[in-house]
């Protein structure tokens, strides 16, 4: 790893305009809103993102002016979102001379799941053709992958530098954080409980939201300032509870907007959020004392 990665990395929304097109300017100005917040990394092209719905053409569209608009201040983890292992290295080729530090890559999930033996195949097959360490997201329930499984990967595929956890088990990641090597990765999801296990980081849709609130929180845990980090872990808990929903790419978004991003439409189908919604996340917002935009 060229790149330390650590600590808060948002896995950046998508801005897409009326006729379901990235709109780049967006992704330019996301991104300095959210290095603006204290962000120590970018995650583009992940579920947040809508990564699964992205063409080859649009994953290196959107890479592309990620690294660019970052120039080298901070890493970059490209979300690949795939099917196959054919899909996954035709994916990563298309951007693998776009400097990302690593790739935050999904196991297969639609229709099946694979044994053991072809998941881990399944991962040293991507990493072997394509040079670029990978961060397993293991987010999909149906296509879960155990921390024995996920150790036995790590162990035995070199590129395999971590594990981005996103399931709200707080026993799997405390499990997988005491079995992994200790030279791996392991990203939660759970920010504070995560934090206070000794996790390296969180890759977390509430950390595209409120960069600046979750930084807060890593800066308090990291001192030690427990009282301070359990406040935070309340309001967070409050503002999450706002944006947790089939449309929570929608919510996020909202959230940026209130804040003076630009963040624009969902990918149809995927509906806005409601006039019910927005409120929840505007009262989250002002607990945590967020100055935000009037909004409609």
């Amino acid at each position: 790893m060229a790149q330390k990665l650590f600590g808060v990395l948002p896995p950046m929304t998508t801005p897409f305009n009326a006729d379901g097109e990235i709109e780049v300017s967006a992704i330019r100005k996301q991104v300095r809103f959210l290095m603006g917040q204290g962000a120590h990394g970018l995650v583009p092209g992940g579920s947040t993102g809508e990564g699964h719905t992205f063409e080859t053409d649009e994953l290196r569209r959107v890479i592309a002016t990620v690294t660019e608009e970052v120039a080298g201040k901070v890493p970059v983890i490209a979300g690949v979102i795939v099917d196959s292992t054919r899909q996954a290295i035709n994916k990563v080729r298309a951007i693998s001379d776009l400097g990302v530090a690593a790739l935050q890559v999904t196991p297969v999930h639609y229709l099946f799941r694979p044994d053991d033996e072809y998941m881990l195949k399944h991962f040293r097959a991507i990493t072997e053709e394509t040079g670029i360490p990978i961060i397993i997201y293991n987010v999909i329930p149906w296509s879960y992958l155990s921390p024995e499984l996920l150790v036995r990967i790590m162990q035995d595929v070199p590129g395999v530098i971590g594990v981005k956890q996103s399931a709200g088990d707080l026993k799997l990641l405390a499990d997988l954080m005491i079995m992994a090597p200790k030279d791996k990765l392991i990203f939660g999801a759970l920010l504070y409980p995560s934090f206070t296990l000794g996790a390296h980081g969180a890759i977390s849709a509430l950390l595209s939201a409120v960069p600046g609130s979750i930084v807060e929180l890593w800066n308090a845990v990291a001192a030690r300032d427990h009282a301070l980090a359990r406040a935070l872990h309340e309001k967070l808990l409050v503002l999450w509870n706002a944006v947790y929903a089939q449309n929570m790419c929608s919510r996020i978004k909202y959230v940026q907007e209130l804040q003076g991003c630009p963040s624009l439409l969902p990918r149809a189908p995927m509906p806005p959020a409601s006039s019910e919604q927005k409120a929840a996340i505007r009262a989250a917002l002002k607990g945590l004392g967020l100055n935000i935009a009037k909004a409609a």
